[in-house]
């Protein structure tokens, strides 16, 4: 690494953004994951909103691709259709 200020600051901005994108990365994965969990429709319609607000904000971010975002919504929403 170069010693410079501001290679400095970027590693260290780097490094809070790799901990914070991987911190929502993590917890919409566990949204994803206890939503398709859920056997009931109407609980799981009530969390197919926020967990499909969480994957628009990590498309938004960048943390992942507008496709897969676009991917994990639809797959999500026709699990969720299926349930009796």
């Amino acid at each position: 690494m170069a010693n410079h200020k501001a290679t400095k600051k970027d590693v260290r901005q780097s490094r809070k953004r790799n901990e914070r994108n991987r911190y929502y990365g993590k917890t919409t994965r566990n949204a994803i994951r206890d939503l398709k969990a859920l056997t009931d429709k109407a609980a799981a319609e009530k969390d197919l909103s926020s967990v499909v607000a969480m994957i628009d904000k990590l498309a938004k971010r960048n943390v992942i691709h507008k496709n897969k975002a676009s991917n994990l919504k639809s797959k999500l929403a026709k699990k969720v259709n299926t349930l009796a």
